[in-house]
């Protein structure tokens, strides 16, 4: 038998190809009698039901959202902050039964999946503002919520309080009598190494904790020492860390744009025979179950991960229902608290 098509199973049923595409989408319109016959009929011969965009498209809905993310998906499944966010998403999501889609922002040759993958809306999160697969899901008018992204005034946004975070972190620090300090983050513009506090970033949650640490850090007459890392490979943060670490004026706190960047500069510390927190007080971001691991445990700002997922996707949800029953909702921008989580990785600074 050749391909197997919805007019295979009409022609063998006795009936129309819509009464068989009435089986598998609308089966109200069928009695239940009939619509077993053609079921039974359609599993006989092989047939999985009509094709998925064709439904899709006779249906007006994909049944899927996207979350845009970085360049690499592999990052939903190696960072723990991402894991997180995402197992929330989809936590929020089961009574929809609406699927979730990784989409990476990279397009490959022809393929640009924020243009071409069907969905009913997406989540854009801790993208690049200027991103072009970004500007694709506005192009295609998609229910959007950005996460993580600085708001807009015509789409819901989320957002945890990153800048009072970095502050709070900060002002630990200078409570502990600690005055010469180091910054380890990502994102900021320019070569890698030793930058400007006020050099400009395109990454909302990097500007927003720069500012946060600077804040405090300022005010105490305080010029951190700023070394600049990307964010990935995970292990670029240890090279990050022996600049500062092996500078003549050598830090005695350090602040880190999160939790993984953290563990590197603590690893490069008993890598140089300094102690945490004897000789060197380190503090985080995130507080990811990483933070917890550490030894000693790691101070960090607590940002709350499953919550962030489940408000971010609930948004999404009621801009996808309000857009298919033709309303339109008011856009509401939502700003997550922080919280300073003190552990064993922050002391009292050391007489220099």
């Amino acid at each position: 038998m050749g391909r197997v098509t919805l007019q295979t199973v009409a022609d063998k049923v006795g009936v129309s190809r819509m009464t068989v595409s009435n089986a598998f989408s609308r089966p109200d319109q069928l009695s239940e009698t009939l619509r077993t016959k053609i079921l039974a009929a359609a599993e006989e011969l092989g047939y999985a039901g009509p094709d998925p965009a064709a439904r899709a498209l006779a249906r007006g809905t994909a049944g899927s959202v996207g979350v845009l993310m970085t360049d690499s998906l592999s990052y939903a499944f190696t960072d723990e902050v991402a894991t997180g966010f995402l197992s929330a998403i989809t936590e929020e999501l089961d009574p929809t039964g609406r699927a979730l889609t990784l989409l990476t922002s990279r397009s490959r040759g022809d393929t640009v999946p924020a243009r071409d993958v069907p969905m009913d809306g997406a989540l854009v999160y801790s993208c690049d503002g200027y991103s072009a697969a970004v500007d694709w899901l506005v192009r295609r008018d998609l229910p959007l919520v950005f996460v993580d992204q600085a708001p807009v005034d015509d789409r819901p946004s989320i957002n945890v309080d990153d800048r009072a975070g970095a502050r709070a972190a900060a002002q630990h620090l200078i409570d502990l009598g600690h005055r010469r300090v180091g910054i380890l983050t990502g994102e900021l513009s320019g070569p890698h190494g030793v930058v400007d506090a006020d050099r400009a970033s395109d990454h909302h949650v990097s500007r927003q904790r720069i500012l946060g640490w600077t804040d405090a850090l300022s005010a105490a007459g305080i010029e951190p020492v700023v070394v600049r890392e990307p964010l990935t490979p995970e292990d670029a943060a240890y090279e990050g860390a022996r600049i500062l670490l092996e500078r003549d004026d050598r830090p005695t706190g350090v602040l880190c744009f999160s939790d993984v960047m953290a563990h590197w500069v603590v690893r490069a510390a008993e890598d140089l025979g300094l102690t945490v927190p004897g000789d060197l007080s380190v503090v985080g971001f995130d507080d990811q179950p990483l933070a917890r691991r550490m030894r000693p445990e790691l101070t960090t700002v607590r940002q709350p991960i499953a919550e962030k997922g489940r408000v971010a996707a609930a948004a999404l949800t009621a801009a996808i229902d309000a857009a298919q029953a033709g309303r339109t909702l008011q856009p509401e921008h939502v700003v997550l608290p922080t919280e300073l989580v003190v552990r064993g990785s922050t002391g009292a600074a050391p007489a220099v």
